[in-house]
C-alpha cells in the first residue's frame, strides 16, 4: 500500500522539552503521521488550538507549565477537549498515572522509548479517534439532506455564542422557513417532498462557504444558520442571498 502524502496522513503533536525525544518519537512515527513539534506548555496549547492535531503525546516534567497542567487546560477548551492526550513518563508509579488518567488522558508512554510499544499504543489511540469523529460525524448529520442536524446547530450555537461574549465579536442566526412546503407535499408526495428539501438544503449549503459557519436542517422545513464575527448588515446579505 502506498504511502499517504503528507498533508493527508493522521496530525500527532509531540511536546517534549528534550530535543533526543522528539528526534526519537519522530524517527518512529513520521513515516504514518504528519508531525507537529512543541517543546514547553505555551507551545503546545497554541499548536493544539492552530494546528488541529488528531493525538498530541505530552511529556509531564517540563520547565514552565507542566503536562499536567497543559492536559487540563486543553480538556477545559471546547476545541480541543476531544483530542486523545498520550503522556510520555519516565515516572512508573501508580500515583502519577491515576492522576493522569483522571485528567483525562487516555494512556502513557515510557521512557525510554520501546519503539513496538510506540507504534502500537499511537495506532490504537488514533484508530479509536478516527472511529469516534466518524459516529459523531453521523450522529451530526440529517440523514436527508446531508446537511448538520439540530444537535450539531445547537453544540455549535452554545460554543460560538461563548466565544463572541469573550472575544467581543458580534454573531448572527438566520432562521430560514421554506413557504407553501405542506400543499407541494400533499400535491406532489413526500418522495418529491424529501427530493425538494435535499436541493434547498444543497442550494443554502452552498452560500455558507466561511469556516465556522454553518448551515443546518432545524427540522421540518426549517433550516437555520449561524454566522460568526458577523454584523446586522451583513447578516441580511447573506439572508438576501440564502
Amino acid at each position: 500500500t502506498p504511502i499517504a502524502a503528507p498533508e493527508d496522513r493522521p496530525r500527532i503533536l509531540i511536546v517534549d522539552d528534550e530535543r533526543i525525544n522528539i528526534n526519537l518519537l519522530n524517527a518512529l512515527l513520521k513515516a504514518d503521521y504528519k508531525i507537529m513539534v512543541a517543546t514547553d506548555g505555551e507551545q503546545a496549547l497554541k499548536a493544539a488550538m492552530t494546528g488541529k492535531p488528531e493525538l498530541i503525546l505530552l511529556d509531564i516534567v517540563m520547565p514552565g507549565i507542566d503536562g499536567y497542567e497543559v492536559c487540563r487546560r486543553l480538556k477545559a477548551m471546547a476545541e480541543t477537549q476531544t483530542i486523545p492526550i498520550i503522556f510520555i513518563t519516565a515516572m512508573g508509579d501508580v500515583e502519577n498515572e491515576a492522576m493522569g488518567f483522571a485528567l483525562g488522558a487516555v494512556d502513557y508512554i515510557a521512557k525510554p522509548f520501546n519503539s513496538a510499544v510506540v507504534k502500537a499504543r499511537v495506532g490504537v489511540h488514533m484508530k479509536l479517534k478516527r472511529n469516534g469523529d466518524m459516529l459523531e460525524n453521523l450522529a451530526s448529520m440529517d440523514a436527508l439532506t446531508e446537511v448538520p442536524n439540530r444537535r450539531a446547530f445547537d453544540q455549535t450555537r452554545k460554543q460560538e455564542w461563548a466565544r463572541s461574549l469573550r472575544d467581543g465579536l458580534p454573531i448572527s442566526f438566520v432562521m430560514i422557513d421554506i413557504d407553501m412546503f405542506k400543499q407541494y407535499n400533499d400535491n406532489y408526495g413526500h418522495g418529491a417532498g424529501d427530493e425538494c428539501l435535499t436541493r434547498i438544503a444543497k442550494a443554502l449549503n452552498g452560500c455558507v462557504q466561511r469556516p465556522g459557519d454553518l448551515l443546518a436542517r432545524y427540522g421540518g422545513e426549517e433550516f437555520a444558520a449561524i454566522l460568526t464575527n458577523t454584523p446586522e448588515e451583513g447578516a441580511k446579505r447573506m439572508a438576501e442571498l440564502l
